[in-house]
């Protein structure tokens, strides 16, 4: 299964994204059964693309996550690319769409 780095503060984010080119962010908060439910299935997708940074951050120990991030749900999926994101998807997460989706990006940017 893909390492996911776990982030504490909105420098750790803000670090985490500047020093990978491919970076994804998964946002969670305590006692969501969608946000743990959605993490496995997003680690083993994210499995097939080596190049692409994991990490995770909960909303609950670092509130302001949400509002540096302009977000009102959860979990939150982003991925960016040499800082700029890319794809924002958020509580029910179409695993199919957002697999072509990072398929795309990545063949792109490697």
């Amino acid at each position: 299964m893909k390492e996911m780095k776990e982030l504490h503060s909105i420098d750790e984010v803000n670090r985490f994204v500047e020093d990978h080119r491919l970076s994804f962010i998964y946002i969670s908060r305590t006692n969501c059964s969608v946000c743990d439910a959605l993490l496995p299935k997003v680690r083993e997708m994210l499995a097939k693309y080596p190049e692409i940074q994991m990490s995770h951050i909960n909303a609950d120990k670092v509130p302001d996550v949400a509002g540096h991030f302009s977000i009102f749900t959860v979990p939150v999926l982003l991925l960016f690319v040499e800082g700029k994101e890319y794809i924002r998807e958020a509580r029910f997460v179409q695993m199919d769409a957002l697999e072509s989706q990072v398929s795309k990006i990545y063949e792109l940017n490697t």
